[in-house]
């Protein structure tokens, strides 16, 4: 039996819900299996009472997202979707309230997943946080969102970010130029996000000042990090002992944040990374968060998630045929 159920959306919001040709709104009735009218009153669902309330449910949430100012993306629809099939209710509006900057051209910083938000609140609540996940999942970028949002608040007086100088599978050779010019290419998505989100003027100057810092992990060694806020990004990549030796420089009233993907480790064979290590032995200490981003949690270009679960899938498949491999080696 069908069901037909009315929403009475305006035409602004409404185009803004169903996206350019109205690609949000055939993927909704993919996905739903519905029938989606739009007219100028509203819209219009049809079919199975089941599917009908959930994509009424999908579109009252994209609908209050447009009222609020925002542009649906189809990372809107897809998280959505996603949420309304584990029967999570009012999700993205929850996590849309959750303002934590703007970027210097004036665009609000927000969380747009359940995992974002639960990682932002870890960093604000907790000393120490391991942000860990994919590639596309946001862990560096709303790390530095909430270290300069700490700083313009006088709650730190300085922003230091670090992450280990190691090449990423390959060569690259005898760098030419001083120390900071070699040293520069390992940093440069760490600048990327300092100038999107305070600006190029503002940061230079804040680094002439030494108020920002932008150093590789081997330039921690033997300071005292007092009243900071502290990034160590592609954790993954640290030694166990440059991983202690980092933990070990935080001093009062200082905030860290340690990301990585432990899927992507750029380290020689055989060598154990410091972040699985730190995750052992640091798991039952209390005022430290450990928070683990998905697939789900990627906000880069959809066909970037396809990518990150077709490589989880790939690698689950090859660790369980090594695993019978052995296994069947064993009993011969």
């Amino acid at each position: 039996m069908e069901k037909e159920e009315f929403l009475p959306i305006p035409l602004e919001h409404s185009r803004n819900i169903f996206g350019q040709f109205d690609c949000h709104a055939r993927k909704l009735e993919r996905f739903l299996g519905i029938s989606i009218v739009n007219r100028d009153e509203g819209i219009k669902l049809i079919g199975s009472p089941a599917a009908v309330e959930r994509g009424k449910k999908i579109l009252n949430e994209l609908w209050e997202l447009s009222r609020r100012g925002n542009q649906i993306q189809e990372q809107n629809v897809d998280y959505a979707i996603a949420m309304a099939m584990e029967d999570k209710e009012e999700v993205l509006v929850s996590i849309d309230s959750d303002l934590i900057c703007h970027t210097v051209n004036g665009r609000p910083i927000k969380p747009k997943t359940l995992g974002q938000k639960q990682y932002a609140d870890a960093i604000r609540d907790k000393m120490i946080v391991f942000g860990m996940g994919p590639a596309g999942t946001g862990k560096t970028y709303l790390a530095m969102a909430l270290a300069i949002t700490a700083f313009k608040n006088n709650e730190v007086e300085r922003i230091i970010l670090t992450r280990p100088a190691i090449e990423a599978g390959e060569k690259l050779g005898f760098l030419p130029g001083d120390l900071q010019s070699k040293v520069d290419p390992y940093l440069r998505p760490l600048y990327d996000a300092l100038y999107q989100i305070m600006g190029a003027e503002s940061f230079l100057k804040n680094m002439e000042k030494g108020l920002i810092e932008v150093a590789p992990l081997a330039y921690m060694r033997g300071r005292t990090l007092d009243n900071a806020f502290i990034i160590l990004d592609e954790a993954q990549n640290t030694t166990p002992a440059q991983m202690k030796m980092f933990l070990t420089r935080i001093g009062f009233g200082s905030k860290v944040v340690i990301t990585g993907d432990a899927s992507q480790k750029d380290l020689a064979p055989n060598v154990q990374s410091g972040l699985d290590v730190a995750v052992r032995v640091l798991a039952r200490l209390e005022d430290i968060a450990f928070c683990e981003l998905t697939s789900k949690d990627v906000v880069r270009h959809p066909l970037v998630q396809k990518i990150v679960k077709a490589y989880e899938a790939y690698e689950s498949k090859e660790q369980n045929r090594k695993k019978h491999g052995a296994g069947k080696r064993s009993h011969r």
